[in-house]
């Protein structure tokens, strides 16, 4: 149904589940499109001049407004507690164990994606903002043992496909929004804060990276893309790039 509709592909486990709400909405609004507006073609109708040329003052007494109004509350009351309430409580409340994911930190700036792989020890290195340059925009401490293997690249995001994937999000200027939407992801990377999301990817291919909030006269050019591949492709990828580290 979604294809039908023009949304882009599915290509995570919870997007199905995104489109439908997505879906059931835009059908609530063409609903009410409709119906409020052959109500307004009926009143327009109904109480035109030439049939009442003098005003009633007493009104419509009808009720009917009244219950069409509590039937829309009524829908829009099912579609929050049957459906986006418990959407949003999967979403935010059971992020899986880091041990069990691949686990990813984010950093937005004017204008691109800093990203950051643990590498093979499975820790982040320390970070100083005082370190930071445009040799080092993350910042890693390179002294620290953990920092020695972290694999880190801009604007490229490389995730195996059927594995939880786990992102740290922040910036370090102003407010981004990072989303992919064939993942149905969608976050805001706000400074001072580490604001987690989380997808499991279906389906192998390569997307963009957006920004979907304006964050400067160079928010059109900040554009990433990331690579969904097979867990065997994913480990090669990183094998090149653990190779790169020591050159």
């Amino acid at each position: 149904m979604g294809r039908l509709l023009g949304l882009p592909i599915e290509a995570s486990a919870h997007a199905a589940e995104i489109d439908r709400i997505i879906i059931l909405v835009h059908w609530l609004m063409a609903l009410l499109f409709v119906g409020w507006g052959a109500f307004f073609i009926y009143t327009l109708i109904r109480f035109r001049q030439s049939a009442h040329p003098r005003a009633d003052y007493a009104g419509v007494s009808s009720r009917l407004p009244n219950f069409a109004e509590a039937g829309v509350a009524l829908v829009e009351a099912m579609l929050l507690i049957v459906f986006a309430i418990p959407a949003w409580a999967s979403r935010v409340g059971a992020i899986p164990p880091e041990d069990t994911a691949v686990v990813v930190r984010i950093v937005a700036e004017q204008f691109a994606w800093n990203i950051h792989y643990p590498g093979p020890d499975g820790k982040f290195g320390r970070a100083d903002i005082k370190l930071v340059s445009s040799e080092n925009p993350l910042g890693l401490d390179k002294s620290d043992p953990a920092a020695r293997d972290d694999i880190t690249t801009i604007n490229q995001l490389v995730l195996p496909v059927n594995r939880p994937v786990i992102i740290y999000l922040s910036s370090k200027d102003v407010i981004h929004s990072f989303s992919l939407i064939q993942m149905r992801v969608k976050q805001d990377a706000i400074p001072g804060m580490s604001v987690p999301v989380w997808f499991t990817p279906t389906r192998t291919g390569q997307w963009e990276i957006n920004c979907s909030q304006l964050c400067g006269l160079g928010h059109y050019r900040m554009r990433g893309f990331y690579s969904i591949k097979t867990q065997t492709d994913y480990d090669s990828w990183m094998k090149e790039q653990e190779a790169t580290l020591g050159s």
